[in-house]
């Protein structure tokens, strides 16, 4: 069982906490935020409001297409039996939310419920993002313009999926995911560096789950991790997660800052453009960052 770091996002000019954010960061690439500003109540309208989208008939929820490559609607696949998936491109434009939502034809409640969601994540994420930077020693990096994106999650799990994989083994293709959990369900777990193991991660009431994903590891030039995990199914229950993607820069350019570049720390990778990569991920077919190797110098 792991026990992530956990980081108190209301104690950010402590010194001793920018060096656990990096610490976490390095070495899991997977920490827990709480003190991050989004009630509980509203966490809550927001599992209601998606779960309210997953009734919808199929023709409805396909809707949904592509903005970039594999951004849309992800119904069942043979690979992901239990797994299906909404997207939202570009999550952080109120303009993109509203778009989406009537699309769906979500009610006037729910519309409301994931704006408010979509704005308040918005901030969260980025506020991470930038503290992380800090911790690295760069204070001039803007992340508010990044790309970014929803993926709003349900399992369909059964009694006959007890011990299944939910979701294949993989890496997030961006910088930085923001995850709520389903608070009723578990079944999420990372892959120990250490151990060379998977780990259950246990929930913990009122936090947020942060992964670092492949656009991190590059942009760090090889320091933060890129954490690979799966979600196994443990109970019969349907498991819907929330996560909110920090993909790439506004430019869709991805490389590591000179200042992380030296000649103790050579350039490990080509610099890529993202939807390049994600393209490249999916054709592929390698989901937990093999993709990479592809790139590297």
């Amino acid at each position: 069982m792991a026990t992530l770091p956990v980081i108190d996002l209301a104690e950010f000019t402590d010194q001793n906490q920018k060096k656990h954010l990096l610490e976490a960061s390095c070495y899991w690439g997977c920490f827990r935020v709480i003190n991050h500003g989004i009630p509980g109540a509203l966490q809550s309208q927001m599992k209601a409001a998606v779960s309210a989208l997953f009734d919808l008939p199929d023709d409805v929820k396909r809707r949904n297409t592509d903005v970039i490559h594999g951004s849309g609607y992800m119904g069942f696949t043979p690979k992901n039996p239990l797994y299906e998936a909404f997207g939202l491109y570009d999550a952080s434009s109120l303009t993109d939310v509203d778009a989406f939502c009537s699309l769906l034809d979500a009610s006037s409640h729910d519309r409301e419920t994931i704006k408010t969601h979509a704005k308040k994540s918005h901030e969260v994420i980025v506020h991470i993002a930038t503290k992380l930077a800090e911790s690295m020693g760069l204070n001039d990096q803007n992340f508010s313009a990044w790309q970014c994106q929803y993926r709003i999650n349900k399992y369909n799990f059964t009694q006959d999926t007890v011990g299944y994989n939910g979701v294949q083994i993989h890496t997030d293709s961006g910088f930085l995911t923001l995850l709520q959990e389903d608070e009723c369900v578990g079944g999420l777990e990372i892959l120990d560096p250490g151990s060379g193991s998977y780990v259950k991660v246990d929930l913990l009431p009122g936090s947020l789950l942060v992964n670092l994903g492949d656009v991190a590891k590059v942009w760090s030039n090889g320091l933060l991790h890129n954490v690979k995990h799966r979600v196994q199914c443990k109970a019969a229950i349907p498991r819907f997660s929330i996560a909110l993607f920090l993909l790439a820069p506004k430019d869709d350019k991805v490389e590591a800052p000179a200042a992380l570049v030296d000649s103790d720390h050579p350039r490990m990778y080509q610099t890529f453009f993202y939807n390049d990569y994600r393209k490249l991920s999916a054709d592929l077919e390698l989901r937990a960052g093999e993709a990479l190797s592809q790139l590297l110098m």
